[in-house]
């Protein structure tokens, strides 16, 4: 399948094998650092984006020659040592880095399957004034709360919203009223779904679902492109419904390990302090919800 400007949607950069992986999300770094954010001229006419490979290579102390090799997948194993120079010079997050790191070991096992429990279907309906839902390393919404289906856009009825939470971010124009601040809702979304196929590279639905979205959605390709990497973690997000208008929520979410030291499903929950206008606004739309 290929896109309206001619891309080839069955070679997404940095989908499948982890050396080539490796080597897109280092070139994809390296294109966002500006010659100044480390000390170094940007004078004159550059034919790149960001660092050169001699740049880069000088500011981590290592040959040009192995970080050639490095982006071109013919060196796959890096040691600590490098990988924390690349990540200095690069100026990586703490997220960014361990996915730097997750693609240098190349041990990628099997994708987490997991079900969702009863006991945490239990606890989504008695968090009955939260809204919640829950995600898997897809970005597939597997399970969620009344309130949280209302809020989310309606995910109760799948011909209403797409379950799959990057692919309504990006291909259904409902979802920048869900969403008004879409883009980095929509980049949040990227750089999990860039971080969970560095970690599960042999997961077929998950490679086709980059490659559907690379596909379709210029936005997508945009961010893609960027090296985008992100861990769900807390904070405040603005959301809307025609109910309520925009309301900015706090925002928490729990993971359940599929097994130790590996994350299956995650738990996105809601909330708002009491006494504010958002604490109103989902009361008054949880009572709403309940009696629907």
């Amino acid at each position: 399948m290929r896109t309206t400007d001619g891309t080839d949607g069955a070679a997404v950069d940095g989908v499948g094998a982890p050396e080539r992986a490796l080597g897109s999300f280092l070139r994809a770094r390296r294109g966002r650092v500006a010659p100044s954010d480390v000390g170094l001229p940007s004078g004159g006419r550059r034919r790149v984006h960001g660092l050169r490979r001699e740049e880069l290579a000088q500011l981590a102390g290592i040959s040009v020659d192995y970080l050639v090799r490095l982006e071109q997948g013919r060196a796959v194993q890096p040691s600590g040592e490098v990988l924390d120079a690349l990540s200095r010079a690069l100026g990586l997050n703490a997220a960014e880095q361990r996915h730097l790191c997750t693609l240098a070991e190349s041990c990628t096992g099997p994708a987490p399957d997991m079900a969702v429990s009863p006991l945490l279907r239990r606890l989504l309906d008695a968090a009955g004034g939260f809204p919640a839902f829950v995600t898997d390393h897809r970005l597939d919404i597997v399970a969620w709360n009344r309130l949280g289906s209302e809020l989310l856009g309606g995910l109760d009825d799948p011909v209403r919203r797409d379950r799959n939470n990057a692919r309504f971010l990006f291909l259904d124009p409902a979802a920048r009223r869900v969403y008004p601040e879409w883009e980095p809702r929509a980049a949040e979304a990227v750089g999990m779904l860039r971080d969970a196929v560095g970690r599960f590279s042999d997961d077929d639905a998950l490679s086709a679902l980059v490659t559907e979205l690379f596909s379709l959605s210029a936005d997508f390709r945009r961010i893609w492109d960027s090296g985008e990497v992100v861990s769900c973690g807390a904070g405040r997000k603005r959301l809307s419904h025609p109910g309520t208008g925009d309301l900015l929520l706090d925002y928490e979410t729990l993971h359940v390990p599929a097994a130790p030291g590996v994350t299956g499903l995650v738990v996105h929950v809601f909330s708002a302090e009491e006494g504010t206008c958002e604490a109103d606004a989902l009361a008054r739309l949880s009572g709403r919800v309940a009696v629907g």
